[in-house]
């Protein structure tokens, strides 16, 4: 079995970085998703009886595709280091699949976008009437927290909202907040191109480690045919 050449020692450890920084992107999504999930400050989206599904199916995919990543990322460094074609092979299969979600979910959240924006909007109403209902503390928190993250304050306005869940700041900036409803529908259309391009990179990303994956593959069983 001959040894690998310059160029192809370049392409293993090109293969090996690319996977490595593919495991930390994995290990990312997954601590992100944990996190979502359990946090005290977050898990009530999930777990109350008014919760939509977006919310959760949203989070154990962050888990599920964190996992999966992972998964895949250790594969490609095991396979480039022990120079295994059936590793990197099997990494191939598996990132083309990935790839293939990708699309597909992108293809989805495009054509559901309105959909996915009237469900929070129906939860975060149902929240707050729950909570201007009950006073709960689970539900204060959970109304601080989409509040303060979207920068809003009440389904109509600051005048009818439950002040003591909405950002504080100056009186004007107060006067001047944003509906919840209408900051939702403004996040998700101003923000919809980010996602698409971040999205857009991901998949070339994967692209480029499928090639790697290929070449590396195809120069090792070379090698080992030359005696």
């Amino acid at each position: 079995m001959a040894a690998l050449s310059g160029g192809e020692m370049c392409v293993k450890f090109m293969m090996f970085a690319f996977n490595l920084l593919f495991w930390f992107a994995g290990t990312a999504l997954l601590s992100i998703g944990l996190w979502l999930r359990f946090d005290p400050k977050t898990k009530d989206l999930f777990e109350g009886p008014d919760s939509t599904h977006v919310f959760y199916t949203v989070v154990y995919m962050l888990i599920g595709v964190g996992a999966v990543i992972m998964a895949v990322g250790f594969l490609g460094c095991c396979g480039a280091i022990r120079e295994s074609p059936c590793m990197l092979g099997t990494f191939f299969a598996l990132l083309l699949v990935l790839f293939a979600i990708q699309v597909a979910a992108g293809i989805w959240g495009f054509y559901n976008q309105s959909k996915v924006v009237d469900d929070i909007t129906t939860f975060y109403v149902q929240t707050y009437n729950n909570y201007k209902t009950t006073g709960e503390e689970a539900l204060r928190e959970t109304l601080r927290l989409i509040q303060s993250g979207l920068n809003c304050c009440g389904p109509t306005g600051n005048a009818d909202a439950a002040k003591d869940t909405c950002p504080q700041g100056e009186l004007l900036e107060e006067l001047m907040t944003k509906s919840c409803p209408d900051a939702i529908e403004e996040v998700f259309d101003s923000k919809l191109h980010i996602v698409g391009g971040v999205g857009i990179a991901v998949g070339i990303i994967m692209i480029f480690g499928m090639i790697l994956s290929m070449l590396l593959c195809c120069a090792i069983r070379k090698s080992r045919e030359i005696v």
